[in-house]
């Protein structure tokens, strides 16, 4: 059997959720929290396997507690209305074995809470896509521009085979820079490497 401890400040979902996973013949909610620092609390005493984890409540917030729950053998699910990556990031350094999105279907939580146990991670896929798929801030012709440095064109070379003037190349370099946020032709190229940005 499969325990559960649920927090979530929301009353009538918190009620729901504990309902619908009782229903399963694997799992019993054996506690529900109204906030962080009451979840923490249920943990350390009931010793669930899983504690679904809301983000935002009051006093003490799902990502704080999920941090201090890392010490312990109870696995943490997010379970939430945010799919902010700021949020995902901080709850993947936090070792949270799920992040869900409250819109999922209620058997996905189920058959998630089941696959974190068998000692998977799971991830609501928006998220992932927005982990590794930055979009790349420069335009077409900043991207050509990129290239030819890239090569090892100089800027007169550059200005020559777009049909620009040396100091028009030069202000697209310098814009490349700025939107990239670094500080040199070399780091612009690396950065954009890393991103899968070059064609």
């Amino acid at each position: 059997m499969i325990r559960i401890v649920i927090a979530e400040d929301q009353r009538l979902l918190l009620g729901a959720l504990g309902s619908l996973l009782n229903l399963e013949d694997d799992m019993k909610v054996v506690g529900q929290a109204n906030d962080g620092g009451e979840a923490i609390r249920l943990v350390q005493e009931l010793k669930p396997d899983v504690c679904i984890m809301d983000i935002e409540m009051p006093g003490k917030n799902g990502l704080e507690a999920a941090e201090e729950l890392k010490k312990t053998d109870c696995k943490v699910i997010i379970l939430t209305t945010f799919a902010r990556s700021g949020y995902f990031q901080r709850a993947v350094k936090a070792g949270v074995r799920g992040y869900l999105l409250k819109d999922s279907p209620s058997e996905e939580l189920a058959n998630s809470i089941r696959n974190v146990m068998a000692g998977k991670r799971i991830y609501a896929p928006e998220l992932m896509d927005d982990l590794y798929s930055e979009e790349n801030p420069l335009t077409e012709r900043e991207m050509e521009v990129l290239e030819l440095v890239a090569d090892g064109r100089n800027t007169k070379e550059i200005a020559s085979k777009l049909s620009l003037t040396t100091g028009t190349v030069r202000n697209y370099i310098s814009t490349i820079l700025d939107k990239l946020q670094v500080t040199n032709r070399i780091e612009a190229i690396t950065h954009s490497k890393e991103k899968g940005w070059f064609k």
